[in-house]
């Protein structure tokens, strides 16, 4: 398991929507998203290269928790929205480090959207 922490300077209504709302993730992660934000329900991501992967959803806290597994078995990702006193504090738990290198480079963009 990799766990990750990074510290936005956003607050955490602002960074679950960025990392929750399909439109605001092709801000900052993938070219085409879509995402059933219920367990149970599904995410794909598809970048201009080409590549495409796929979800399914397995919790979600509003504005707290959601998690995900990769179903090409690459693990399970789960994000946790904390309040900090410089923003909101967000911790990435995965099988598989694909996830969090992602959100390590494109933090300050999505803090910034």
């Amino acid at each position: 398991m990799i766990r990750r922490e990074i510290l936005l300077p956003a607050p955490r209504e602002d960074v679950w929507e960025a990392l929750t709302e399909p439109e605001r993730l092709e801000d900052w992660f993938a070219n085409d998203v879509d995402l059933d934000l219920r367990p149970g329900g599904g995410a794909s991501f598809r970048w201009s290269n080409g590549e495409e992967r796929h979800a399914t959803v397995t919790e979600v806290d509003h504005e707290r928790r959601f998690a995900f597994e990769w179903d090409d078995d690459e693990g399970q990702v789960e994000l946790t929205l904390d309040d900090d006193a410089d923003g909101t504090r967000l911790t990435v738990v995965e099988s598989s480090p694909n996830w969090s290198t992602a959100l390590d480079l494109r933090a300050s963009a999505l803090a910034c959207v």
